[in-house]
């Protein structure tokens, strides 16, 4: 199991950043040919951020606590981090500086029955609401007809993370599997960073961990982002392939829950595809309604023949 230390989650979430960066990148000269490291240099960093070497040398040791924002925000801009990386940094800080008793929060695993309705109320539209771990924790009838092999997946509730490590059917599902599996590994990243305390996050990374050398690549690399808007090409076992935008809306009222809702181009082909997966739900739906009257459709048949 992995123990998420704040203070090495600090020290190479900033030599990760600062090795990525070029001294020309930043508009510095190269000094010297024989450069020992990949990016810039402490002393280039501390230079670029307005602070002492000695000062930046402590915060890249993983002493976060007492760092203002004016600081946090200079550091940013000297390593040029973008939105996501600029939360997560400041999110980083934020755990240094609260006691662990304050902020031990657990991701919530229930939604409320107006959300449900909000779900339900999406008819042509998959939608599905999930927290920060990426327990899927309500849906709407597309939703589950969309992820179908993650609904069957087990656990309680399902989970993406684990299903697309640990179930080789998520390689088949996901059309570019690399880079889905980026982007949950940047996503479970960022609320490893808000949430370092929360058990069921920790025990979820570790699991991983442990399982998927595929996954311990990924956590290694310290890449955070947002996942709020984007397109998801995705290839399903009823329907064939489908390339959706979706967009993730927060729940205020729920801090944690976001609600996913999936939809494709007018006039594509996978609009149709979304229209057949909606007439095999409706063929579903009634089936598990009346299964004497479907069985009687199907004696019939046989007996014309």
């Amino acid at each position: 199991m992995v123990a998420m230390t704040n203070a090495d989650d600090v020290r190479k979430f900033l030599t990760s950043r600062r090795s990525r960066i070029t001294p020309e990148e930043a508009g510095l000269p190269a000094w010297g040919g024989n450069r020992r490291v990949t990016g810039l240099r402490r002393e280039e960093v501390a230079m670029l951020a307005g602070m002492s070497i000695d000062y930046y040398i402590r915060l890249e040791r993983g002493n976060l606590s007492g760092a203002s924002d004016s600081v946090l925000e200079s550091l940013a801009r000297a390593l040029k981090l973008d939105d996501a990386e600029t939360a997560h940094l400041f999110d980083l800080a934020h755990a240094a500086a609260t006691p662990a008793r304050v902020r031990r929060r657990r991701s919530p695993l229930t939604v409320r029955p107006n959300v449900q309705q909000v779900l339900d109320a999406i008819t042509a539209a998959p939608a599905w609401v999930r927290n920060d771990r990426g327990d899927v924790l309500a849906t709407n009838e597309l939703g589950r007809a969309l992820y179908l092999d993650l609904m069957a997946d087990g656990g309680a509730p399902p989970n993406n993370c684990r299903f697309t490590f640990l179930n080789p059917r998520a390689r088949a599902f996901y059309a570019d599997w690399e880079r889905a599996a980026d982007d949950i590994v940047a996503i479970l990243r960022s609320a490893a960073g808000k949430n370092p305390y929360d058990k069921d996050l920790t025990d979820l990374i570790g699991e991983l961990s442990t399982r998927s050398e595929e996954f311990r690549t990924r956590w290694a690399r310290h890449d955070v982002k947002y996942h709020r808007t984007g397109r998801k090409r995705l290839h399903h076992p009823i329907v064939g392939d489908l390339d959706l935008s979706f967009e993730a809306l927060e729940l205020p009222a729920d801090p944690g829950l976001r609600i996913n809702v999936y939809t494709a181009d007018p006039g594509t082909p996978s609009e149709d595809a979304l229209k057949v997966l909606a007439s095999w739900v409706a063929t579903q739906r009634a089936t598990e309604r009346d299964p004497d009257s479907q069985a009687a459709d199907r004696e019939d048949d046989v007996s014309e023949r």
